[in-house]
C-alpha cells in the first residue's frame, strides 16, 4: 500500500466528486443544482476514501477507483437526502446546511435522490464500457459495482432504513437493534471496501479481513453516532443532536445505555483494528480511522 493519507483521499474526490455528473438540459436544471447543493456540502467522505483506500491496499490504483468512489457517495448523499425528507427523519440541518428539501421543497429532493442514485448507476457502467478488451478487468469492475448496488439495496441500505422506521415507538431487541445498524450503516461501508478490494484484484484472505474490519467499523461508526446524538454539539457535528430520543428511535444508548454503548464503541473498534493486525503499516490508514473515530467520544 502507497503513503496516501486519508486527507490525501479525501482531496481526490473533493477535486472529481461532480466530474461524473452528467450534462443536463436546461430546462431540467433546478434538478441538476440541488443534486449538485447536498453532493457539494462537504462531509467526511469515508465511504469514496474507504473504497480508494482499499483499491490500493490490494495492489490497484486509486485514481482508477475513482467513478465507484463518486458513484458510492452519490449514493450515500442521495440516502441522506431522502433520510432527512418530512416522511422520514424531518431534519432541517445536514453538514451544517439547510436540509436539501429546506432550500428546494420535498418534491425537487425527492427527484434529487433519485438523480443520484441513477447518475451512481450510469458512472459505473460508463466506466465498465472502457474495458470491453480486458475480461479481467471489467470483471473487477462489474464485482465491485455489484458490491455497491447490493450494499446500497433492499437487502443492505434500504432494508436498514425501513426497519429503522417501524421500530419507533416500539420495544427493540438487541439482535433487531444491530440488524438495523448493520443493514442501515455498515452495509455501505463494507460496499466501500469490498467494492475498492475487487478493484484492486483482492485475494479471498484479504477480502475476508477487510470485510471483517468494515463490519465492525461500520457498527462503530453507528454506535458512535448514537453517543453523540445524545451528549454531542450540534454546531460541530453540523446537524441537531437529541433528535432520535425525541422521536424514540432504536438507537444504542436507548437500549444499552451510554456506558455500555461507550464500552461496545471500545470493543468494536478492537475488532476492527485486530482484523488487520498481520499487515501492521500497510494497514494504517484503516486502523487509525477506526481509532480516530472512537476518540470522538470523550
Amino acid at each position: 500500500m502507497n503513503d496516501l493519507t486519508f486527507e490525501d483521499y479525501k482531496i481526490m474526490v473533493e477535486e472529481h466528486i461532480t466530474d461524473f455528473m452528467p450534462d443536463v438540459d436546461q430546462k431540467s436544471i433546478t434538478l441538476y443544482e440541488a443534486m449538485k447543493y447536498s453532493v457539494q456540502a462537504g462531509g467526511k467522505r469515508i465511504r469514496p476514501v474507504l473504497l480508494m483506500a482499499a483499491c490500493d491496499f490490494c495492489g490497484g490504483r486509486a485514481a482508477e477507483a475513482l467513478p465507484y468512489a463518486c458513484a458510492i457517495e452519490y449514493i450515500h448523499t442521495y440516502s441522506l437526502i431522502h433520510d432527512d425528507l418530512p416522511c422520514m427523519d424531518d431534519d432541517d440541518m445536514r453538514r451544517g446546511m439547510p436540509t436539501n428539501h429546506k432550500v428546494f421543497g420535498e418534491a425537487v429532493a425527492t427527484l434529487a435522490g433519485d438523480g443520484l442514485q441513477s447518475v451512481a448507476y450510469e458512472v459505473m457502467q460508463k466506466d465498465m464500457l472502457l474495458y470491453f478488451d480486458d475480461p479481467e478487468a471489467l470483471k473487477r469492475r462489474v464485482k465491485a459495482a455489484l458490491e455497491i448496488v447490493k450494499g446500497s439495496g433492499v437487502k443492505g441500505m434500504v432494508a436498514g432504513q425501513i426497519a429503522d422506521m417501524e421500530a419507533e415507538n416500539k420495544s427493540v431487541s438487541k439482535e433487531l437493534l444491530d440488524y438495523i445498524h448493520l443493514t442501515k450503516t455498515a452495509d455501505l461501508i463494507v460496499a466501500a471496501i469490498r467494492a475498492g478490494a475487487r478493484l484492486g484484484g483482492c485475494n479471498e484472505h484479504d477480502l475476508e479481513n477487510l470485510t471483517v474490519f468494515a463490519e465492525n467499523l461500520g457498527l462503530a461508526f453507528q454506535v458512535c453516532d448514537d453517543i453523540l446524538d445524545v451528549e454531542g454539539d450540534a454546531e460541530i457535528m453540523g446537524k441537531q443532536t437529541g433528535m432520535d430520543a425525541e422521536k424514540m428511535k432504536a438507537t444504542y444508548p436507548a437500549i444499552y445505555g451510554l456506558d455500555e454503548s461507550k464500552e461496545k464503541l471500545k470493543q468494536l473498534t478492537e475488532n476492527a483494528v485486530n482484523a488487520l493486525a498481520e499487515y501492521y503499516d500497510n494497514a494504517e490508514l484503516f486502523v487509525k480511522l477506526a481509532q480516530d473515530l472512537a476518540t470522538r467520544i470523550s
